[in-house]
């Protein structure tokens, strides 16, 4: 039988394609734009080393800034979309290359204007800030000043500026790499038809109840990692290094300081979280333990904890279907945006399917001058794809309000509060799914199962990521080699810690650490599992909705950037500076199994 090949990008329905017209009708459209931002490059000179002479030149500067920082967002958006469209499409290539210079050439430029901001007196700032048009900026400005600390002077940040670029030379390769040129070869499924091997289904065929099918993916995945292992984990160290050189110039402690200081997170949020999970581990393990007995295994290995449980159970939901399904699972957020998602989701917001070359994953993107955008793989015999499209419609959501409601110099939130707005949509599925099929008994196992893998993939497994993270960096911060030994050693550790011997550890699993993309994004990962510990405990209130929790939720997706992170989620009711969410969210995910042991 002839392998199903996956689509080229030509051959993908008009209709399973995000509608990218919004941000520019043609590349032409965009190159014009292209111009007139490069023409404006020099307007930076004229304001140099002004600042100081009065509020009038200071807010001309600041608002300049900020429309350039615009017109760089919008232009930078659509590139990075159609490159991820396909990798291997080389008008997009060098167009995404082409506006990351023009971005490193902008950080020149404006480089000087943080330090020049810093070095004004207090009392010229105060002076500044009661001006009504400057005033509404308050908050950016004191962030600003806020980093006096780890500013340099204007030659220096501009030196800095310039090997932008070249400081994510690692992450840009690996992910070539990654997206491009890795092949895993074919692979026939249960169904007789034989499929190429992909990031995208792979997770799929480990879903399979043909225990050989699942040992045989795995193992086929992994080796195309073992025969590049050495090349990756170069990759991995040269981007760790990069972290701590950057964060040693700026005047740190470590990397990990540098990173979380951007969001005013103590580094103790970051312990707690490590500390809290490893010392509640105990369902995990008992939920393996009922695993394996579920699949009358003797040993457990990873390539089995991804197969529902409920055999007779076979998953399938077009994607049609799946939005439906989200919209009434989220029916308790109200029609407004019910109404607004709806038709997002039908109507040019998402990439659908996977084709050839297509950036691996799922992530939803955007600028403050478009919609909201999804890019996923979406795979019909997959739950998981269901949640993917729900947890990325709850950060386009999340964009979409905080655009609608905030000016642009506070649109942007961070990624902290991000990934409270998608767990918490993906909260609210599994409650509907639950109640949809509460007289369905397999069913409702079926997406216990499901929630209970979802809640140790995102806290458990990325705080297990976190600790990773934590460990590589020090070696770099410590003058340690970080070889690839190192790496596997380190990773192994981690594997048995949180496994706590309910799985057997297949050496090749040590090689899952030069797999994620998001360790050339440092201290990243935390953030999925103190999001999802928020979102447990802002779920819970928001569907009993005593006070009128559902208005503080909705306000807090208004927020934007406006506030610290720590301080947006207070106002919806959560403190994470504190370990209670997080020993909140581990103790609803041993209810989950208990349920799931006496169903």
């Amino acid at each position: 039988m002839a392998a199903k090949k996956i689509p080229l990008r030509s051959e993908v329905n008009s209709g399973d394609k995000w509608d990218l017209a919004p941000l520019y009708e043609n590349n032409s459209e965009w190159e014009k734009d292209f111009e007139k931002l490069k023409s404006s490059l020099n307007s930076y000179d004229r304001y140099m080393n002004r600042l100081a002479e009065s509020p009038e030149i200071f807010l001309e500067l600041f608002e300049f800034d900020l429309e350039t920082g615009r017109l760089l967002e919008k232009l930078y958006t659509y590139s990075h979309l159609k490159n991820d469209e396909d990798k291997t499409d080389s008008e997009y290539v060098a167009m995404h290359q082409k506006i990351s210079m023009l971005y490193t050439s902008i950080s020149e430029k404006s480089s000087f204007i943080t330090p020049e901001i810093q070095s004004l007196s207090g009392e010229i700032i105060e002076n500044y800030l009661s001006h009504e048009k400057i005033s509404k900026y308050r908050y950016a400005i004191e962030k600003i000043i806020k980093f006096k600390p780890h500013t340099l002077d204007g030659e220096k940040e501009k030196l800095l500026s310039a090997t932008s670029d070249i400081a994510g030379s690692a992450s840009a390769i690996f992910s070539q790499l990654n997206n491009s040129d890795l092949s895993f070869g074919e692979i026939t499924g249960d169904d007789g038809i034989t499929n190429e091997l992909s990031h995208g289904n792979f997770i799929t065929f480990l879903s399979s109840q043909n225990r050989e099918l699942r040992k045989t993916a795995f193992f086929q995945f992994y080796d195309t990692f073992d025969r590049h292992k050495n090349t990756i984990a170069t990759s991995l160290y040269y981007s760790n290094r990069a972290d701590w050189i950057y964060s040693k110039l700026r005047n740190y402690s470590g990397c990990r300081k540098a990173s979380l200081f951007k969001d005013n997170v103590d580094e103790t949020v970051y312990d707690n979280l490590c500390e809290t999970v490893k010392n509640n581990l105990k369902p995990l393990s008992a939920y393996l333990d009922y695993r394996k007995k579920s699949l009358n295994l003797d040993e457990l290995h990873i390539y089995d904890i991804y197969v529902p449980l409920v055999k007779e159970i076979e998953f399938s939901m077009s994607y049609d279907e799946a939005v439906e399904t989200c919209i009434e699972a989220l029916r308790p957020l109200g029609n407004e945006y019910c109404s607004i998602l709806s038709d997002g989701l039908k109507s040019g917001w998402v990439d659908r399917y996977e084709n050839k070359g297509k950036r691996s994953g799922a992530y939803s993107s955007g600028c403050y001058d478009s919609n909201p955008y999804i890019l996923m793989n979406y795979n019909e015999k997959n739950i998981d794809s269901v949640y993917t499209l729900i947890h990325e419609a709850g950060h386009s959501m999340h964009s979409y309000y905080s655009c609608k409601n905030q000016d642009y110099v506070y649109h942007n939130y961070t990624i902290f509060v991000a990934e409270v707005a998608s767990t918490f949509n993906e909260f609210l599925l599994t409650r509907y799914l639950l109640k949809k099929f509460a007289d369905n008994p397999q069913m409702k196992k079926y997406i216990l199962n499901r929630e209970i893998d979802n809640i140790r993939s995102t806290l458990i497994r990325q705080t297990m990521f976190a600790e990773f993270e934590k460990i590589t960096h020090e070696y770099v911060e410590n003058d340690r080699p970080l070889p690839l030994d190192a790496i596997r050693k380190e990773y192994r550790k981690l594997l048995e810690i949180y496994f706590n011997g309910s799985i057997v550890i297949d050496d090749i699993l040590e090689l899952e650490a030069l797999r994620i993309p998001h360790f050339y994004s440092s201290f990243y990962v935390y953030k999925y599992a103190t999001g999802i510990s928020a979102a447990i405990a802002l779920g819970k209130k928001a569907v009993e909705n005593k006070n009128n929790e559902i208005k503080s939720y909705l306000d807090f997706l208004k927020l934007g950037g406006s506030m610290d992170p720590l301080d947006e989620l207070k106002t919806a009711g959560v403190d994470m500076s504190t370990s209670i969410p997080v020993t909140a969210a581990l103790e609803y995910f041993g209810e989950l199994v208990d349920l799931l042991i006496k169903s």
